[in-house]
């Protein structure tokens, strides 16, 4: 793997490049991943074991060219084409960047990526979705068609809860009292959505640890965008930890926010809660997020 790693980097630099060790960030991703350190240049890489692991770093790749083009923020800057055939598997290889670790983020670092969310959100299309860009979230596979209606109420039920539903419950691992009532706050989601909102550029996996914050401000990553509602990805800010307050008072220096977000965050994390039961709801974490669906789900019955 260091082999296919090196010669990688060399043919991308143009030039001899050799790693001098890995610092190991497993812990930090679903994958194996760390950084390959060289002399002047590193390498982050991450490993997946999965059938179809090439179609999602495919996807992650195609993800990160579409917000650099689309929006004024940083994304890392692939290693050749981004993707390395590796026993056991494919590796994603993008150039590494000079991070500020998570425990060590100041109050400058959580505005950076408030900011660079709201320039994501600044970029509008007149659809929900993405048309001929579907991807993944987590290993789940995510469908951004739009949908016929073009109602925001529509696309998050279709694509996003609904398909997490059903993978919740063929896991076997959800309740079936906790499915239906998922499924009675499915038909009340007109009413339960708020205004109307522009379709944004969303990142669509805005967790905090897919932000690089860098000397420069904040890198994003592993996206799996579309266009929808901008309160989504702040609400998945605080998914798994909550967000400082810098992030939110640096957004709104740019973005505006409905009234009512905070009323509505419980409901954008349902389709996340439901990722996480189907993929690992067997695992303490996964029992937890039973428990965090079923309180959301309480709270709009």
């Amino acid at each position: 793997m260091v082999r296919e790693v090196e010669r990688a980097a060399s043919a991308h630099l143009g030039r001899p490049w050799q790693s001098l060790g890995l610092t190991d960030l497993s812990d930090r991703a679903a994958h194996p991943a760390g950084i390959y350190r060289g002399r002047r240049h590193s390498v982050f890489a991450r490993l997946s074991t999965a059938p179809d692991g090439q179609d999602q770093f495919a996807a992650e790749l195609r993800g990160l060219a579409l917000l650099s083009q689309r929006a004024p923020v940083m994304t890392p800057v692939p290693v050749g084409s981004g993707l390395v055939a590796a026993e056991p598997g494919v590796l994603l290889l993008v150039e590494a960047l000079p991070e500020q670790p998570a425990d060590r983020r100041s109050s400058a670092d959580y505005r950076a990526i408030g900011s660079a969310l709201a320039a994501l959100h600044q970029v509008h299309d007149a659809q929900f979705g993405l048309t001929g860009f579907d991807g993944f979230f987590g290993p789940l596979a995510q469908d951004n068609r739009p949908v016929a209606s073009n109602r925001w109420a529509d696309f998050y039920a279709e694509r996003r809860v609904a398909p997490l539903l059903r993978s919740a419950v063929d896991s076997g691992r959800l309740p079936a009292e906790l499915s239906a009532a998922v499924e009675r706050i499915v038909r009340r989601l007109p009413e339960l959505c708020g205004p109307e909102p522009r379709p944004s550029l969303l990142h669509g996996d805005a967790q905090q640890n897919n932000f690089v914050c860098t000397p420069g401000g904040a890198a994003i990553i592993d996206p799996c965008p579309y266009f929808g509602h901008p309160e989504v990805d702040l609400a998945l800010l605080g998914y798994f930890e909550p967000a400082p307050a810098a992030v939110l008072d640096a957004y709104r220096d740019v973005a505006r926010l409905d009234h009512g977000y905070e009323s509505r965050r419980e409901l954008w994390r349902i389709f996340a809660y439901l990722a996480v039961i189907a993929v690992d709801g067997a695992s303490p974490l996964g029992r937890q997020f039973l428990s965090r669906l079923a309180r959301a789900v309480r709270r709009y019955s």
